[in-house]
């Protein structure tokens, strides 16, 4: 049993980081799509655009399916569908072919993200759930950083069918090792978690909507998560464009990009683990806000690389472990019965900041990225004040406060 649970988490970790690095297939060859099939600049991004947009529709429905199916159901037929919506790209003859491809595996990948909570809660024990669901988001943080850093070389050396047939066989192989190894644990529940979980298993998307925003915890989680993701999503988006102003070459600026990925990737192992040792969250959630706060205005005014690099790798390492953090206590507080629903609405939070965020410093930009750096400043710091205002949701320390 103990060694099942790192293989189904194992499984877990293959579809979200292949999930993440489908969505991001087309970010490095935008010119070369535009190019080759004679779209607009906009029609090229919507290859990557369209994922935030849509999870923001489904995220829901697939938080509430992951409730009432459980969550091997609602991963297994996504990662299928996402297979599906890969083998459609490697028809490179039509750009329709690589959007339709796109939308599929779009369609897909809350179904898959939204189960993380619910597996950790189902398999692992409260003080290893942060710490398993880090390592869940670390998974979508190597697969980000796979697609940005493999899709023009192999596209490069293969040509872009041969790059989305490579892909394609990687899906294929991360669907079949999640059907094959993933299972629930099937742990025996109490009779008021049996009843929990017919009432749940009775409600709409819209109703579990209703019900989870009530909980005014747990809308503090929500917001919370929508400024954090809106702040990633701003400065990753337009980070070319702000260093840029700096004197900053658009490679250099994409290797702070990555050095931020792949500290994501330490910090989301190390500091949920750390949390999970403990039994605290509030005060890991107010050191990755302090952190990126303090990190991040150096970061986007600064023009020495050395320097740079540094800062990108300490704002991922301090700074993206919080959103592991918010997961575990969107769980915590809203129960596992729950854990599918209270994820999808985290994500749909996040997915939504970071599309508002990146679009108003957009429309904030001039001749200089001054007014929207400063407009990532003020998001940093009303998620340092609203951090202290968030329950402490470990078990341990619920326990503590009932005795």
């Amino acid at each position: 049993m103990q060694h099942r649970k790192w293989i189904v988490l194992g499984a877990f970790m293959g579809v979200a980081a292949v999930s993440q690095m489908l969505w991001l297939n087309f970010a490095p060859v935008q010119t070369l799509i535009m190019e080759r099939y004679g779209v607009s600049e906009f029609m090229a991004g919507f290859l990557t655009f369209c994922f935030p947009l849509l999870y923001v529709f489904f995220s829901m429905p697939a938080g509430a399916m992951t409730d009432r199916r459980g969550y091997r159901f609602t991963i297994g037929w996504s990662s299928v569908l996402m297979a599906v919506g890969a083998v459609i790209r490697i028809y490179e003859a039509s750009f329709y072919a690589l959007l339709i491809g796109q939308l599929a595996i779009a369609v897909a990948q809350p179904y898959v993200m939204n189960g993380i909570t619910k597996l950790a809660a189902d398999w692992f024990p409260e003080d290893e759930q942060a710490a398993a669901t880090g390592l869940g988001t670390a998974g979508m943080f190597i697969g980000m950083a796979a697609g940005m850093a493999t899709s023009a070389p192999l596209t490069e050396a293969y040509g872009l069918g041969g790059a989305m047939l490579i892909f394609a066989v990687i899906s294929i192989v991360a669907a079949a090792f999640f059907l094959l190894f993933a299972k629930e644990n099937g742990q025996e529940m109490t009779l008021e978690q049996r009843a929990k979980t017919s009432r749940i298993a009775g409600l709409t998307a819209m109703e579990e909507f209703k019900h989870l925003i009530k909980d005014r915890s747990l809308t503090l989680i929500f917001i919370l998560s929508f400024l954090a993701l809106g702040f990633f999503n701003g400065l990753a988006t337009w980070l070319e464009g702000i260093l840029g102003e700096n004197g900053v070459e658009p490679t250099d600026a994409g290797l702070v990009g990555g050095a931020m990925i792949i500290g994501g990737i330490v910090g989301s192992i190390i500091i949920p683990a750390i949390s999970d040792k403990i039994q605290r969250r509030k005060p890991f959630l107010i050191f990755c806000g302090l952190a990126g706060a303090a990190l991040a205005y150096p970061l986007c005014t600064s023009s020495n690389l050395t320097l740079l690099y540094s800062l990108g790798a300490l704002l991922g390492v301090l700074f993206l472990p919080g959103y592991a953090l918010l997961l575990a206590m969107s769980e915590e507080m809203a129960g596992k019965e729950r854990a599918g629903g209270a994820a999808g609405l985290l994500m749909l939070a996040g997915n939504g900041g970071g599309v508002v965020v990146s679009l108003l410093m957009e429309a904030l930009h001039n001749d200089s990225w001054s007014t929207p750096i400063l407009l990532l400043m003020a998001v940093m710091a009303l998620i340092v004040v609203l951090a202290f205002f968030a329950p402490e949701s470990a078990a341990a320390h619920r326990s503590e406060l009932r005795t």
